[in-house]
């Protein structure tokens, strides 16, 4: 593996693509927890611990398009977190909603702060304070998914709301991406 620097359009480019993709999976995946959402089921659970997969899948291909000197360390520790969360949640739903609850909460406040910095790391590419206010929106989330576990009625369709925002903000970095996609002339 060549140490280069890539280029910021390549990287850019990378992103944007990659971040279509995400905002895709959000909708899609948000769309079918809301249809199952109202008890832990079969397919409910499997979108629970999907979700995290797909993050840690995404984490893996930002990590390989990225610039050697950007932010590897925290997409590692992304790739962690995402992968000990589907864990997490593949035995916290044995316990009940308001266990799956605080699992993704937990995720949603640590990746949140990863996604914090990493795009802290990011900012000079463009498009990224969609991806820094979805970082720090994200530990605020995370706290009130905590928080609604131990409430009279909790709910998963809080988490489909969570995706749709988070997939909004992938759109938006993405078509900022858009611009920095093209070499400088």
């Amino acid at each position: 593996m060549s140490t280069a620097v890539m280029p910021a359009t390549t990287t850019a480019g990378a992103l944007r693509r990659l971040y279509f993709v995400r905002f895709g999976f959000a909708i899609a995946w948000a769309i079918a927890l809301a249809l199952t959402a109202a008890s832990l089921t079969p397919i409910s659970i499997a979108l629970l611990v999907v979700y995290p997969l797909f993050d840690a899948a995404a984490a893996v291909v930002d990590f390989r398009t990225s610039d050697p000197t950007g932010p590897r360390a925290a997409l590692r520790v992304n790739l962690t977190l995402s992968l000990a969360t589907a864990v997490a949640l593949a035995v916290a739903v044995t316990s009940g909603i308001p266990a799956a609850l605080v699992a993704w909460g937990v995720w949603a406040i640590t990746a949140g702060v990863v996604q914090l910095v990493v795009a802290i790391r990011r900012r000079r590419l463009g498009g990224q304070w969609a991806m820094i206010f979805s970082g720090g929106l994200s530990t605020f989330a995370g706290t009130g998914f905590i928080l609604m576990a131990s409430g009279p009625e909790p709910s998963l369709t809080g988490l489909a709301g969570y995706a749709t925002v988070g997939g909004v903000f992938f759109l938006v970095s993405a078509i900022r991406l858009g611009r920095n996609t093209k070499a400088p002339e």
